[in-house]
């Protein structure tokens, strides 16, 4: 079942109306065309309106809704011939990150992304998109890879945040990510990163040292989530709303301190309601950036890199 938002109601009860409508359509075959384009209308209308005047505590809820687009719907929406690629080569197989070769039209890319699924047991079998220290590792094999190849490379962010148990920790989490940020600061090919659901904390750094960070106008992107701010300042997550807000994690936001490069927008009522749509908007930003990437020498790449992560957090005195 379809979770539901508070403040959708106004859209579901359009939402009904048309359903009724069309289903009276079905069983006495009367003409309802009109009535039912003017409420699909109005039922975007709202929903343009709704989304548009989200607080951010209520992005972070769709952000995280279990029908948004994971990885594997853009894989078959907007890519060719996604190829996986397993293992780290030390320890294991991580399915809360994975990665291969892929077709974006005529471009070929390694796609690198978080795993996330949609229904509990898929949740279970891909650790809920937590990657853990094999995960990262594999993701920069596959980066080298790209790199011999003179392939760009795509990563797909959405993670509540690095995985944090013991068996974790002892397999060298922390190192695995720094790894991760050192390597991704050189490596000479194009790298665009899009933040399509939760970007958090290191999780998501481990994979987000890009050229270009997108980011759909829904997803969020935190150092730490809101629950957690809100027992550390607040030693209580109730608090949760008031944190979301004090983080600045929503898209505007981030493009406006320089976190991120751009805002796809997504459909009037979020990404969960139109998959395809979402997929299309997504497709053709990243083909834009690619072709403006792959023109610009490697050294030059690398050295706008450096220079457009050591201009973040500066701030006024």
């Amino acid at each position: 079942m379809e979770r539901e938002f508070d403040f959708e109601k106004p859209i579901l009860e359009i939402q009904k109306e048309i359903e009724k409508l069309k289903l009276l359509q079905t069983q006495d075959k009367g003409d309802y065309h009109r009535q039912i384009a003017e409420l699909q209308k109005k039922s975007e209308l709202k929903g343009k309106e709704i989304y548009d005047s989200l607080s951010p505590w209520e992005i972070v809820q769709v952000a995280r809704h279990p029908q948004r687009p994971v990885l594997y719907d853009y894989t078959s929406l907007i890519f060719d011939d996604f190829l996986e690629l397993h293992g780290d080569r030390c320890f294991g197989d991580d399915h809360a990150l994975i990665g291969g070769f892929a077709m974006l039209d005529k471009q070929k890319v390694m796609l690198i992304g978080h795993s996330k699924g949609k229904n509990v047991e898929e949740n279970v079998a891909r650790n809920f998109g937590m990657a853990r220290p094999e995960g990262y590792r594999k993701a920069l094999r596959l980066m080298r890879l790209a790199q011999k190849y003179n392939i760009p490379i795509i990563t797909f962010i959405d993670t509540p945040g690095a995985y944090p148990g013991l068996d974790a920790e002892e397999r060298g989490q922390a190192e695995a990510i720094a790894r991760n940020l050192v390597e991704m600061a050189r490596i000479e090919v194009p790298i665009v990163s899009l933040v399509t659901g939760e970007g958090g904390s290191g999780g998501a750094l481990g994979i987000g040292v890009s050229d270009i960070i997108l980011m759909l106008s829904n997803a969020v992107y935190s150092v730490i989530s809101p629950e957690g701010c809100a027992s550390i300042l607040w030693r209580d997550a109730a608090y949760s709303p008031e944190a979301a807000k004090a983080l600045r994690i929503t898209a505007p936001e981030l493009l406006k301190m320089g976190v991120i490069d751009r805002v796809i927008p997504e459909p009037p009522c979020g990404a969960h309601r139109d998959h395809e749509q979402t997929a299309l908007a997504v497709k053709n930003t990243l083909l834009k950036y690619l072709k403006k990437l792959t023109s610009i020498s490697s050294n030059k790449l690398i050295s706008k890199r450096f220079q457009k992560f050591c201009a973040m957090g500066e701030f006024n005195k």
